[in-house]
């Protein structure tokens, strides 16, 4: 529902040939055919991209899918950016979090042992200037921990690693946690007794452990030692932050001295609130951290130090209580404490951010206009350039004036690219889908512009299905974007992808309306307390503007479709802007306002944006509640919600399928008990994508059932 600032989506990918389906009928994906949903999840997904120190090679991560068994299969690959050709694999499978080391002749990452996820070191090379790739050693496994190393990072002279375990704080050792667990496991009591939130937090119940950061030295001979030190002792927060933190919050400085880390501090308020702080602690853990940015009761994160290490950029909200505000580059000066914002007069809101060698300039994405491109900050100006522009940059590493990006589109997934540090010389250095997507045919896409609320200029596109011919009209899938603040970009989703109907013969439409990001802050923030009016007027407006724009739309065979908020916007114009629609499709959406606020997690989103505690503010909770129109109602719909989605509980779901079957409407209701707010496992994507498309196609066909009661 909320928008999410760390890579979130599951990476998967394929075997070299994989059926699809046209129609329901299995067809070869050697085959000329319209795109489909077996080509979706079976599609090679790329990520991670890392360079070695000389710019030279590229690792990364490649997961590809076993639909047999249901899961992604993670592998790591390398290519040789000078010769170029094909990546070589170097570990087939579960390895994940590939790192250089600091003389670039050694990767580091992450797989399981027995279960439990290590950390490993695979060698290439004797002294060589160039690394054998086709030799390289026998990986070693370098740590022996008794429990999951999440996340960590290698300091600046490779002789350090920050680690980030899941603990009980209370426990002394690694190994006391463990045993823990152990015991909970042998106990053939179920219960759990809690006495402050969070009790459950998106997909996961609460037990206790806390994500704590560690730091140990390697050895002479390559080893970690069985029990790192502690680094965040006292600190009652999650180091990452749960439940998407990841590598970019903490860092060490540049003479591997010093760590910089951020974290909300729990107490009883971690539910509504988004107060997180940039703290310092010595590396060798003999002093307390202490917090650098306590001035702010808002979000202060991702802590990025200057090569001089004099200062500590990093990223920050100026509103409390919000996760959508606008991330400022705030710069401060370690030495005396004085803070600045680098960028005020952009009105973007900036992630994943680093800094070039000489520490000149800033690199961070951005969402703008419906792209996410690679943007460049001049630390001392402030002055903004982009780097990368049409498509959507998803990770990117530097070195040596070289970046190597993973870049995607409407119309392509992840594939690597290099680029000079100045945005010349852009090229792709892989092609992993190629093969499957020579076969494939995709719709062609047009963003386009209308006058929404307020007569404010409000940006959309269409999507046209497959084997278009002018003249035709086609029935239209009208997508509504979740968030609320966030937007459908030029990109590529393994979950709502315009092109999966497209592929089916549907034209797509979709709005980025008030509430959007990427158009300014003024903009994204205007949704807030206004969940039912301005986005509301922009999509009628939109699908207007749309219809007069593009013939080819049947307006009398449409379908409106959406998740999360896109669920909640669902069931909003179920009640009150139904005469469009020949059906309806509700993804975990917000049925009843009122019960939201006492069932999901995150308060801090629910009270900010209906300006309060559903008790003190009753009547904001019912401005734009959707149950309250229920006797509205009328068009058929289908209702998908998931078992473990704690973000908007499986209850919103039921009630609304409820109110479908007692007033007689056609209606069908999804469950997966074992998805969260996303349905991720490849065999329950294929089964959601069958199901709406088959929903879809019955009430828009020509002589579909008439939906009116």
């Amino acid at each position: 529902m909320k928008p999410l600032f760390a890579a979130l989506l599951l990476a998967m990918a394929v075997p070299a040939v994989a059926d699809t389906l046209v129609g329901g009928t299995p067809v070869e994906s050697g085959m000329p055919h319209p795109f489909g949903v077996r080509d979706l999840v079976m599609m090679d997904r790329v990520s991670d991209p890392q360079l070695s120190p000389d710019g030279r090679y590229a690792a990364f991560t490649v997961r590809s899918t076993d639909y047999a068994a249901n899961k992604g299969v993670n592998a790591l690959e390398v290519l040789d950016l000078a010769r170029g050709g094909k990546p070589v694999k170097v570990v087939e499978k579960g390895a994940s979090s590939p790192r250089w080391s600091a003389d670039g002749r050694s990767i580091y990452y992450v797989a399981p042992v027995a279960g439990v996820a290590q950390l490993w070191r695979l060698d290439f090379g004797t002294g060589k200037p160039d690394l054998d790739l086709s030799v390289a050693s026998t990986p070693v496994q370098i740590s022996h921990s008794p429990v999951d190393i999440d996340n960590y990072k290698l300091s600046p002279d490779g002789k350090s690693v920050l680690l980030s375990y899941a603990v009980f704080t209370d426990c002394h050792g690694l190994a006391c946690t463990k045993e823990r667990l152990d015991g909970r496991t042998a106990n053939k009591a179920t219960g759990t007794l809690y006495d402050k939130l969070f009790v459950r937090h998106w997909d996961t119940w609460a037990d206790g452990r806390r994500n704590q950061l560690y730091i140990a030295r390697l050895g002479a001979d390559g080893q970690l030692p069985a029990e790192p030190t502690l680094l965040t002792g006292g600190i009652d927060g999650d180091v990452p932050s749960k439940p998407f933190g990841d590598d970019s919050e903490f860092a060490f400085s540049p003479d591997g001295k010093t760590v910089y880390f951020d974290v909300r501090i729990a107490s009883t308020s971690e539910p509504w609130s988004t107060n997180f702080d940039v703290y310092k602690v010595p590396a060798d853990g003999s002093a307390p951290p202490t917090d650098l940015t306590s001035g702010n009761e808002a979000w202060d994160a991702y802590p990025v130090p200057s090569p001089d290490g004099k200062t500590l950029y990093y990223l920050a909200m100026k509103t409390p209580a919000f996760e959508a505000d606008r991330f400022a580059i705030m710069a401060l000066d370690l030495a005396t404490g004085a803070k600045h914002e680098v960028d005020p007069d952009w009105d973007r809101s900036p992630a994943n951010m680093s800094i070039s060698a000489n520490g000149k300039t800033l690199y961070v994405t951005a969402d703008n206009n419906g792209q996410r491109p690679l943007f460049a900050v001049d630390v001392a100006s402030g002055k903004v350039k982009q780097v990368v522009g049409d498509g959507s940059v998803n990770g990117y590493t530097l070195a040596r004036q070289r970046i190597l990006l993973a870049r995607d589109d409407l119309k392509r997934p992840a594939d690597l690219y290099t680029v000079d540090a100045d945005g010349r010389d852009l090229s792709q250095v892989t092609y992993f889908n190629a093969e499957r997507l020579k076969n494939v045919r995709m719709g062609d896409f047009q963003f386009f512009t209308f006058k929404g609320w307020n007569n404010e200029i409000v940006q959309g596109y269409v999507v046209k299905p497959v084997g278009y011919k002018a003249g035709h009209k086609y029935p239209v899938a009208f997508i509504i974007h979740g968030g609320p603040q966030g937007a459908m970009n030029n990109d590529w989703s393994y979950r709502w992808n315009p092109q999966t109907y497209a592929g089916q013969g549907f034209a797509v439409v979709t709005i980025n309306f008030h509430g959007s990001t990427g158009y300014g802050q003024a903009f994204t923030d205007s949704i807030s307390g206004d969940w039912g009016g301005k986005p509301l007027e922009d999509l009628k407006l939109g699908w207007q503007a749309a219809l007069d724009k593009y013939s080819f739309l049947d307006s009398d065979r449409a379908c409106a479709l959406g998740a999360s908020y896109g669920g909640y916007m669902t069931y909003w114009i179920a009640g009150v802007w139904n005469k469009p629609w020949k059906c309806l499709v509700d993804h975990d959406g917000v049925f009843d306002a009122r019960m939201m606020y006492y069932a999901t997690e995150e308060l801090w989103f629910e009270e900010h944006e209906n300006g309060g505690r559903q008790f003190d503010v009753p009547e904001n909770y019912e401005k734009f509640n959707p149950v309250n129109h229920v006797k509205d109602w009328r068009v058929p719909m289908l209702v998908v919600h998931s078992g473990d989605d704690f973000r908007i509980p499986i209850t919103q779901g039921l009630g609304a399928f409820t109110a479908l079957q007692r007033q007689g409407i056609p209606s069908e209701f999804l469950t997966f008990p074992d998805e969260n707010h996303w349905v991720l496992k490849p065999q329950n994507s294929v089964l959601w994508h069958e199901t709406v498309n088959a929903w879809l196609k019955k009430w828009t066909a020509e002589g579909a059932p008439s939906n009116t009661q």
